[in-house]
């Protein structure tokens, strides 16, 4: 009876010297056997608590952060943001406002070699690996669009050599000649690796934006084109990194570690240094605003052979078509983001509950009804100026039409009234999955970094999660509505030949019920 007991209520069994039961204890039992008796079962409900059991006492949290996020702007303009964490190990990184987006007025694929090049310091890469393995750590280089990121996993007694180790790598590459033709060699395998591996997605990713931003910021090219691989060298990145690699465009961003610890170890080796390129009077800055324009990128391509095997992927063809959406910096951010899990989707062989979003509106709507279809998801790209929210889908290419039909229909019927229950479980899915991502400590350092460098300051998480939760089905609508203003962005992939012209999707996306205009033939 004890041990039952302990598991029904561990705080209750308290016995005294002498062995006796308290009449804590008694009541207990008697409440247990009155209710688990196989007479007469009680009429509560499950979600009520049992009358006459004690009310169990929950931990609590002190507040909504342990440790706030601390920002410091050292007299060069770098920032520095620090938010402790407890633990061995931290993450700390440089994340500079430096990306394809920035490369008007240069060859475009800078950004995509200084990826490849980094952490090429005055010592050999190997050696680098050697003193981070001293401290357990780990280094990595990440550039997209509008940020390039700098990242070292070690622990924390290592923080003096992890930032004496992220300045060299930031300021002082050796970018030598033998480095740059290896790097120009990594560049062309990973530019036909793209165009081989079966998922298509990053090679949509890069097709819509050229669509949605034609010729302009976040439409340039994030992956280096083949013409203008042998076109980028010492001179070029040098002249390039002197303009963008300024201490008022980097955050010295940092996770587990004390501020003042960090602050120190800034100073000490961001402050006074000289670039191996040197500085400029005045840099020369692209402040373009990114400029929304629509259109069509298509690549006809033979998807038959993608994947060979026991079980080879069928002949796909795939279309991603994308709106105007908005910025970050806007209020509008939260209601997109919430719209956009709202749409949620997958591909047709995703297995799983309600948590993997099999009760977002492309599996209902879409995956669920048409068996054919192979994939539907819904994607948002958002950047400081613009953003573009889009679904990605795929079939056999004879039914193409089909599927861009159920796509527009899909887009028209997001500026419907969104259900109590939909909204509710998209607002909570998309809580749930930014707490879960903010338990790893390099999401946190990412996140620092990013919202630091773009606004100068960090929104919490329980902040986040208030907005979220104030989201209403109204904000919902109005979005919608004014993102089916925009011309559409379409990407298409495959055999092409049943794909509807640009005009008639965009006057499927201005109808009332999105669907193509009828197309009659004399002949089939």
């Amino acid at each position: 009876i004890f041990n039952f007991q302990f598991l029904f209520n561990p705080l209750l069994p308290q016995l005294n010297n002498f062995g006796r039961e308290t009449p804590v204890y008694l009541y207990g039992i008697a409440a247990y056997r009155k209710y688990s008796s196989g007479s007469g079962y009680p009429n509560i409900s499950l979600s009520s608590p049992l009358p006459g059991i004690p009310k169990p006492v929950f931990a609590s949290v002190d507040g909504h952060e342990k440790y706030e996020t601390r920002i410091t702007t050292l007299e060069n303009g770098l920032k520095v943001a620090s938010q402790n964490k407890f633990g061995q190990f931290c993450t700390v990184g440089v994340l500079v406002n430096s990306g394809s987006r920035h490369e008007a007025k240069y060859p475009s694929g800078i950004a995509h070699f200084v990826e490849k090049l980094s952490f090429s310091v005055s010592t050999s890469k190997d050696e680098i690996l050697l003193t981070l393995e001293k401290h357990g750590g780990i280094c990595d280089c990440q550039t997209s669009r509008d940020t390039t990121m700098y990242a070292v996993s070690a622990e924390v007694k290592g923080l003096d050599t992890v930032v004496s180790l992220l300045s060299d790598a930031v300021l002082q590459p050796r970018l030598l000649d033998e480095e740059i033709e290896m790097t120009k060699m990594a560049v062309r395998f990973e530019l036909e690796d793209l165009n081989m591996r079966p998922d298509p997605e990053p090679l949509l990713t890069e097709m819509i934006h050229a669509a949605a931003y034609r010729g302009n910021t976040v439409g340039l090219p994030r992956f280096c084109p083949g013409d203008n691989v042998d076109k980028i060298d010492k001179g070029v990145l040098h002249s390039y990194l002197r303009n963008y690699y300024c201490p008022e465009r980097m955050v010295l961003a940092g996770v587990g570690i004390e501020h003042e610890q960090l602050v120190e170890c800034a100073r000490k080796y961001l402050l006074n240094v000289k670039p191996v390129w040197g500085t400029s009077s005045v840099a020369n800055v692209d402040l373009s605003v990114a400029q929304y324009t629509g259109g069509i990128v298509k690549m006809e391509k033979d998807m038959s052979d993608v994947s060979l095997g026991p079980t080879p992927i069928p002949e796909l063809t795939h279309i991603m078509i994308g709106l105007e959406s908005c910025s970050f910096l806007e209020d509008d951010f939260i209601p997109f983001a919430v719209l956009n899990m709202m749409m949620g989707g997958g591909g047709s062989f995703s297995a799983g509950g309600p948590g993997k979003g099999m009760f977002t509106r492309l599996y209902l709507n879409v995956l669920n009804r048409h068996h054919w279809m192979y994939n539907a998801t819904s994607y948002h790209h958002s950047y400081e100026d613009s953003g573009l929210l889009c679904i990605h889908a795929s079939a056999d290419p004879r039914q193409v039409r089909e599927m861009v039909e159920i796509i527009t229909r899909e887009f028209i019927q997001m500026a419907g009234n969104a259900g109590e229950m939909e909204l509710e479980r998209a607002k909570t899915q998309l809580k749930s999955m930014l707490m879960m991502n903010l338990e790893s400590r390099p999401v946190i350092f990412e996140d620092v970094g990013r919202q630091v460098l773009s606004t100068g300051k960090r929104k919490l998480p329980h902040e986040l999660c208030d907005l979220i939760s104030n989201v209403t089905a109204s904000d919902i609508k109005r979005v919608t509505t004014k993102m089916l203003r925009s011309k559409p962005a379409v990407a298409a992939l495959g055999d092409l030949a049943e794909l509807p012209s640009y005009e008639h999707i965009q006057a499927a996306l201005s109808s009332k019920d999105g669907r193509l205009p009828r197309m009659y033939r004399l002949f089939r």
